[in-house]
């Protein structure tokens, strides 16, 4: 297993720059395993124009610019522009920052833009990891932006395995912190998370997969 996950160099000193500048806060990163998935379905898929959304980082971002086209174009949408800059040195060692735009906001006024300037349909693939409590809204305007037979991809569907207990099932009871803000957070997040696995479960205009990795990621299709 030495020789697993094979990381591109550059993902490497990505994750140590990261690791140097957040300390374990890095873990929010995708980990290697999740970003070669992903990076194995752009190359199936033949993706060319992809979206994200929450980059943090950047390790999800490189490790799917790394994969597109040379004309491929990656829309990546996060507010907190310290955070994505510790990649970019790291994005022009590898080559692709070309294939990246970088926009720094919050997400849903741009995904707004991006459908009331003509980009309906035109993208093959999206991936979220951000505030979950805007996965339902992202999903509505990213299921216009993906052409029909596209797929999105949302992080965290898993929520520490938590979303497979009963409501009434105080999950993380056991946490040292669960009396805390931060516990309540985490809480609240595993409510949100069911909630919108629910609505994905009855949506009718995708295909849903949730991959057991990680924390969860979940594959919708776009049917129609």
């Amino acid at each position: 297993m030495d020789s697993y996950p094979n990381e591109h160099p550059q993902l490497k000193e990505l994750k140590t720059a990261s690791f140097t500048k957040y300390g374990s806060r890095s873990i929010m990163s995708v980990p290697a395993d999740e970003a070669q998935c992903l990076s194995m379905l752009l190359k199936l898929t033949n993706a060319k124009n992809t979206l994200e959304i929450g980059v943090f980082v950047g390790y999800s971002l490189l490790s799917t610019a790394l994969p597109l086209p040379d004309d491929g174009k990656v829309i990546a949408i996060d507010p907190d522009k310290e955070a994505y800059e510790v990649a970019m040195p790291f994005i022009r060692e590898a080559g692709v920052e070309h294939k990246i735009e970088v926009v720094e906001s919050t997400a849903s006024p741009i995904l707004t833009d991006l459908l009331n300037n003509g980009k309906e349909g035109t993208f093959d693939f999206a991936f979220v990891d951000a505030d979950k409590e805007s996965y339902i809204d992202y999903h509505e305007k990213l299921l216009k932006l993906v052409k029909v037979g596209g797929v999105i991809g949302y992080d965290n569907t898993l929520w520490w395995g938590s979303v497979a207990y009963p409501d009434d099932v105080d999950f993380f009871k056991d946490f040292t912190d669960h009396n805390t803000e931060k516990g309540r957070w985490r809480q609240r997040i595993r409510e949100q998370i069911k909630k919108f696995n629910s609505y994905l479960a009855s949506d009718p205009r995708v295909e849903t997969t949730l991959l057991s990795i990680v924390d969860g990621l979940t594959l919708c299709r776009r049917k129609y």
